[in-house]
């Protein structure tokens, strides 16, 4: 059992890291869009952003995931190793295709269809999907709105200023922006994993009650900034270019409305999707000059996978757990 406990860890890490690389379009795609920064430097900031978030932010969205959507009680090895195997398939299929689905839906996903084949509905904490249901909501449509009213306050202040000005400073504050997206990222999905490592800790009989250990907080944050920096390219390109053109102080806008939602959702242990976030943030900041600059079709085709991302994993998450309990 505790050869099983070792690997369900690994594949925790496993799916951090995929998590991260395919993730990585929500930390850098403005920042490249806009010409800014080359697409080793912005991973490369990305990276070490995405390492320190969860020092900063807490842990309060992992305790949500440990703990707020399935009764810990209830849990085992095979609905652990489901949900993980559920989520990875899911941001595997996803970044094959190049949507920018959300990584942590995909896990929240996993973890509810592992957990419904593994000891039924009962098991399931509705509250706590009524928290993952607010960040649905809240992270693309806040982000959004965000992002177009700062596009529209700074085009105003700016609007006397020579282009070639204005790309000059913001060019300067998108690195600002771009980092503080960046470690609201990793504050936000970092903490997944650490909530599903606390959670085979508590099983295993390490630990005495659910909590996060330091040297958990470490690991997963090391893991998903190594997915960062190694990168999804084919979500970048869709993310970066194809949903809208943004000019720096749009880039700076869409990076700051989509953090600034993240980070209050992490405090709140809300467990938010960074993709939600910056795709909404996106939108918004490319329509601040005229609507028709957002290519909405591009825009249509990212809402469905977020709509079918969380029955999909955990449909996926549901087989797995039943095979293996089916062969253990």
């Amino acid at each position: 059992m505790f050869e099983l406990a070792i690997f369900a860890i690994l594949l925790a890490l496993f799916f951090d890291f995929i998590n991260g690389f395919h993730d990585a379009a929500n930390s850098i795609a403005t920042v490249i869009g806009t010409r800014v920064l080359k697409p080793l430097h912005a991973v490369s900031l990305a990276a070490a952003a995405n390492f320190l978030g969860p020092f900063i932010f807490g842990v309060a969205v992992a305790t949500t995931i440990g703990k707020g959507i399935i009764n810990p009680d209830f849990v085992t090895m095979e609905i652990i190793l489901g949900a993980l195997v559920g989520a990875i398939v899911w941001d595997l299929i996803t970044w094959f295709w190049g949507l920018p689905s959300s990584s942590s839906h995909a896990l929240i996903g996993g973890i509810i269809g592992a957990g419904i084949a593994g000891v039924g509905t009962h098991a399931i904490l509705f509250d706590g999907l009524t928290k993952v249901g607010m960040g649905i909501i809240i992270s693309p449509v806040v982000g959004m709105i965000g992002a177009f009213l700062l596009g529209i306050l700074l085009l105003t202040i700016f609007a006397k200023r020579k282009p070639i000005q204005v790309n000059s400073i913001f060019g300067k504050l998108q690195l600002v922006s771009a980092t503080y997206f960046s470690l609201t990222h990793g504050a936000n999905d970092g903490q997944k994993t650490m909530g599903i490592i606390a959670l085979i800790l508590l099983i295993e009989g390490a630990t005495r009650q659910f909590e996060i250990p330091f040297y958990v907080i470490l690991i997963s944050a090391l893991a998903i900034s190594l997915g960062t920096f190694f990168g999804g390219w084919r979500i970048v390109k869709t993310m970066a270019v194809k949903i809208t053109q943004l000019k720096p102080y749009q880039g700076f806008a869409a990076e700051t409305g989509g953090a600034t939602v993240l980070a209050v959702l992490a405090w709140a242990g809300i467990p938010a999707s960074t993709t939600h976030a910056i795709s909404g943030a996106i939108m918004g900041a490319g329509s601040v000059r005229r609507m028709s600059a957002v290519r909405w079709g591009i825009g249509k085709r990212i809402v469905w996978a977020w709509i079918i991302t969380i029955p999909a994993s955990a449909a996926v998450g549901y087989a797995i757990t039943i095979l293996i309990k089916l062969i253990s």
